[in-house]
């Protein structure tokens, strides 16, 4: 059974609400843009350039996806607007699903038991809120989880973790502040195996200002969890922030150096007019994201759906 099964895909609805923002402030200027174009020439495409880089699609996405669009719009005839938007939209599209593809996106296996996530991000981007949010959907969902809090630099942070396991009604294995967390990640695996457990969440420690340290540490957490389950961790997720733009992009780019990230998980989608970092950060990094964050309750966590994402973004808008 696929993740699909139990977790809430994004719905045309809630992205249209969570999605509000970034749609007002930032795509319906594509539309005025192309408005009335009958080529697309130089000016065009200045244009669109200084849209998208606004949106925090990325310079390196921004090239790629105004050459291809270029490119296929001197090969397709078209005679309105309409169509031309048309040929945008599948630009797009065509470069989110290259990365995005309903396998990719994929990440739970029943067949997987324990199954392991371990979450990597920088504090304060909603890691420890979106551990939270997956367990609690996997709860309902009739699983048995365990968190293991192995960030332990912070206090704070096990705390945070205490509070939302309790709330999601799931098991918690922590040491305290100042432990070993390659230790808390052993002993979480082991008492998840023990315990006859479907879900393992392993929290991590989100400093980036000694990346040596951060490749130890994370190096450190997968060989021991190796150690246990062999094949564990068999999801690497990392959280990004979707309102800090640009500092997300250097964030992927610090993590993806130092460990093997499966998957992205973007948190307050809602809370940004530049939701053009969904499209740059996937095509940039080559990943799949995993689950956008769309307000604050446990289940506006979501499964990305990429072609609803870009309906809701570049079609119907007033």
């Amino acid at each position: 059974m696929g993740l699909f099964s139990f977790f809430k895909k994004s719905s045309e609805k809630s992205m249209i609400i969570g999605l509000e923002k970034t749609k007002k402030n930032v795509f319906k200027r594509l539309w005025d843009a192309i408005s009335g174009k009958k080529e697309v020439d130089e000016e065009l495409l200045a244009e669109l350039e200084e849209i998208l880089l606004s949106a925090d699609v990325g310079v390196k996405t921004t090239v790629q996806l105004l050459s291809t669009f270029e490119e296929k719009s001197r090969k397709e005839k078209f005679v309105s607007d309409e169509e031309l938007m048309r040929i945008f939209e599948g630009v797009v599209l065509e470069m989110l699903l290259k990365y995005n593809t309903p396998e990719k996106i994929k990440n739970y296996d029943e067949n997987i038991k324990p199954f392991v996530y371990l979450v990597v991000g920088v504090n304060g981007v909603g890691k420890t809120t979106t551990i939270g949010k997956l367990a609690g959907q996997f709860k309902h969902a009739g699983k048995k989880v365990l968190l293991g809090a192995a960030d332990t630099f912070r206090a704070a942070a096990i705390d945070q973790l205490k509070v939302w396991a309790n709330r999601a009604g799931v098991d918690i294995h922590e040491k305290g502040m100042g432990a070993d967390p390659g230790a808390v990640a052993y002993e979480t695996l082991s008492k998840a195996k023990a315990g006859d457990y479907d879900v393992v969440i392993i929290d991590t420690a989100g400093r980036l200002h000694n990346k040596v340290n951060l490749m130890n540490e994370l190096g450190k957490i997968r060989r021991v969890m190796s150690k246990v389950i062999e094949t564990a961790p068999h999801e690497v997720l990392l959280v990004l922030d979707a309102t800090t733009g640009q500092n997300a992009f250097e964030q992927a780019r610090q993590f993806t150096e130092v460990t093997k990230v499966t998957g992205l998980v973007l948190t307050k989608l809602d809370g940004t007019a530049k939701g053009g970092v969904v499209l740059g950060v996937s095509n940039e990094f080559q990943l799949p994201i995993k689950f956008v964050g769309l307000g604050e309750n446990i289940d506006d966590l979501q499964v990305f759906d990429p072609e609803v994402f870009v309906k809701v973004l570049l079609k119907n808008v007033e």
